[in-house]
Formats: structure tokens, sequence, C-alpha cells
């Protein structure tokens, strides 16, 4: 049987996800965003420029092609009920429906879910509904702290005192900040990781972990960003990393799983390995961007076959994953994040057929008749592959090379053999090795 997958969203992420769909043997692609990845046009039979959130028009376009399986990108669109309304239609969307997906959208909901339901790996923590009373904790806690606010922030709304604020400069992030709650943590120290995994059907099959890099420049310097590339090695660990470290980390999604039966889509554990084991730095509800460029070019089990186990109430199906490793490096526009707006428009010269052995995908672009063009996030990426992480940087430098880096910025450092070193020193340094 043929399946008709709609995929909902326009980033990187969905161009990877675009891509898994387009190798399966049975499957026709659709896709509908707000801004038309030229990547996911050129992957799929029909892309409609839809807003991501617009449930409604989601659901008719999806009824329009006569789609039998929906893929949900964005958090946005989980939390605005997505995949709710599709399921309603009769059109399975691998994606929690909007409450479940409050594991990501709601972070007090993720702390207090964790802590009602014994997950391991919880940091201490307190939730404040007023911003003053977060900011006088802030002013006058002891040791370091996490300040998150409670929503959606595009994985740029958190600070960490003792590392990218003072104490007095968090508590006046709060002050001067439009979210009305927080969610204050103890400050996790060590080295951060994601494993990603399928669920439906009470099952779950587990992803490489990968490391993601969210400061904007080279040297982990500057504020956070969504995400300026990351890398996964040819096994399922990461070389600062433990088989027992990941072995950790999987079985607190397990008790996730066990504590939310329902669940189905994409469950994303960001973990800080610290001294004593992995603790959560937070849950998301989808694939990660940047990871599922990581993840979904070394999958060599059909996408498509997970998604009707999951659609059909059946097994899924064990993943196979190639021995490769791989290396992300995101290119944005020069400003990114504080003032992206000073080198939108930039023309991106990079396409497929000159990337060299890398694969293109592209982010935030405004694809126009006369070319594609840089926006105000982040435009493209390019992912190498190798037997080794310095190998696969290897190949995605190369392809970074090839573009004209006019009005872009590149972080060179992610995979290269000093930056991983410096990562399993780290570890060695808090483990007392």
């Amino acid at each position: 049987m043929t399946e008709t997958v709609l995929l909902v969203g326009g980033g990187g992420r969905e161009h990877a996800i675009a891509r898994a769909v387009e190798r399966s043997p049975d499957a026709t692609l659709f896709a509908c965003a707000s801004n038309r990845n030229p990547g996911i046009d050129a992957a799929s039979e029909g892309f409609e420029p839809i807003e991501e959130t617009d449930a409604d028009a989601v659901v008719e376009y999806a009824r329009s092609v006569g789609a039998t399986l929906a893929v949900i990108g964005p958090e946005a669109a989980l939390e605005a009920g997505v995949a709710d309304a599709l399921d309603a239609a009769g059109v399975y969307a691998f994606g929690p429906h909007a409450e479940e997906a409050r594991i990501e959208t709601d972070k007090a909901f993720q702390r207090e879910f964790m802590a009602d339901n014994d997950i391991p790996g919880c940091p201490d923590y307190e939730v404040f509904e007023e911003p003053a009373a977060a900011a006088d904790h802030v002013r006058e806690a002891d040791r370091d702290l996490a300040i998150k606010p409670r929503g959606l922030t595009g994985g740029k709304g958190v600070r960490v005192t003792g590392d990218q604020v003072t104490a007095a400069e968090g508590a006046e992030y709060v002050r001067e900040s439009d979210h009305e709650a927080f969610v204050i943590e103890e400050r996790l120290v060590g080295e951060e990781f994601t494993v990603q995994a399928f669920v439906a059907n009470g099952q779950y099959r587990v992803t490489p972990a990968v490391q993601d890099h969210k400061r904007a420049y080279e040297g982990d310097e500057g504020p956070n960003t969504g995400g300026m590339g990351s890398y996964s090695d040819a096994s399922f660990e990461l070389p600062f990393m433990t088989e027992a470290d990941y072995t950790a980390a999987v079985d607190i999604l397990d008790a996730v799983v066990d504590a939310m039966p329902g669940y189905k889509g994409i469950l994303y554990g960001q973990f800080m390995l610290t001294a004593d084991g992995p603790k959560v730095v937070e849950f998301n509800a989808r694939f990660g961007d940047p990871e599922a460029m990581n993840t979904l070019p070394v999958l060599e089990t059909d996408v498509v076959s997970i998604l009707r186990a999951a659609r059909d109430g059946e097994d899924l199906p064990e993943l196979e994953f190639k021995n490769r490793a791989t290396v992300c490096k995101y290119a944005v526009p020069d400003g990114y994040p504080a003032d992206p707006q000073a080198q939108a428009g930039a023309e991106v010269t990079i396409d497929p057929g000159s990337a060299g052995e890398a694969l293109l995908f592209y982010a935030s672009v405004d694809a126009r008749e006369d070319g594609v063009y840089t926006t105000t996030s982040r435009s493209f990426a390019v992912v190498g592959r190798g037997d080794t992480v310095t190998g696969a940087e290897a190949v995605a430098a190369d392809a970074i090379h090839r573009a004209d880096e006019t009005g872009l910025r590149v972080r060179h450092d992610i995979g290269t053999a000093e930056l991983l070193q410096a990562r399993i020193d780290h570890m060695n340094r808090l483990r007392g090795d």
C-alpha cells in the first residue's frame, strides 16, 4: 500500500524528515508550511503555503491530497492542537496531542510530571507565577540557577547564572521579560547531549546520541540560539560518554513512556551528563533541529514503515543505523540571534549539487524566482558523514567553504578534534579521572 504522507513545517528539521520519507519505496509526500522551503518543495508532490498552527487549514489540505499519515515538525503546531485535529479528521498524525505535548510546551508541567511520576534525573526546581517573585529568588540565591520561561521560546529563552549572566543580570532579565511565569532550577554542570526516540503504542525505539551547540559563537561564547550545529558518532554514544551513560538516559525515556502510555510521536530527551550521571535539561515533543539532520540521514529503516506500524497499532520495527558519524553546521545571518535583520536578504549560493559530499538542508530561507535568500533565522545546514566525527567534520567544512559566506556566520569549531577533546577533558575533570 502506498501511503500519502503530509509533512507540516518548513525548516531544516522538516527538510530532513522530507528526505527520509522520499527514500521510502511506497510513499508520496505532500507538505505545508508558512515558508516555502525549496528542499522540501523538490521532495514533495505538492507544497501549500499554510501557517503551521492553523489546524483547520492543515486538515483541509490533508483531506484534499488524501493524506493517510501526517508528521508534524514544529512544536508550535503541536501546542496549537494540529495533531488533535488531524486525528479527529481520520488522518493519523505522528505527533502528540496538545495535552501530551505540554511535556515540552509547559516547563512547569514538565517538571511536575517528572516529580509526580518519579522520573529519574529531575533537578531541584521551583515554579513562579509572578516575575517579581522569580527575580527576587534569582537575585538572593546562594547557588547558580537556570532561568526558564514557562512556555515556548524557540530555544533562546533560558539564562544561566554563573555562566551566561550574573545573578543581578538574571533577575533583571526576569523583570524585563514579556514572560509571566518561570521555572527556576539548579544549574546543571556537565556536557549536554540528546537522545531522540520514536514512540507509539506504549513502545519506543531510540536513536544515536547527538550533541547540539546552542551558543552563537565559537568556543561556546555568546547568546543561546536555536542550535548552531551538532554531531553524532558512529556508535550510539558520544566520545565523552560511556555505554552506561547512554543506557541511563534511555532509562529516563523509558520511565516517561511508561508514565504517558498514550504518547505518540518523537520524544526528545535533552540531558546534562553530570558527575552523577544524566540529568534532564528538558524534554521536547518532536525531532530536534539540528539533531534530526544527524539521525535521519543514517537511519536505514524505512521511516514510513515506522509511521505505518504506529498508526496500525503494531510493534514498532527495530531501528537500524549506518555505522557513520555525522557533523551538522548551520549557516546563519551574520547578526543572528541578536540582530538577524541586519543581514537578511543575502543570497544563498550553495545548492545540493555544489555541496560536495555533504548533504544540504534548507531551513529559514526565502525562495524567489531569481534565487534563494536568507531571512532572519538559521538559513541552511550542511551535514558531513564519515567513519569518525573528525572525518565527517572535514566533509561538512568542505561544503561550507564551497558556499559564499558573505552575510553569513558559521561555527567552524563544531566537530573538530580540538572541541571533541575539550568535551572529553571536561567530563574527565568532573568525574575526577
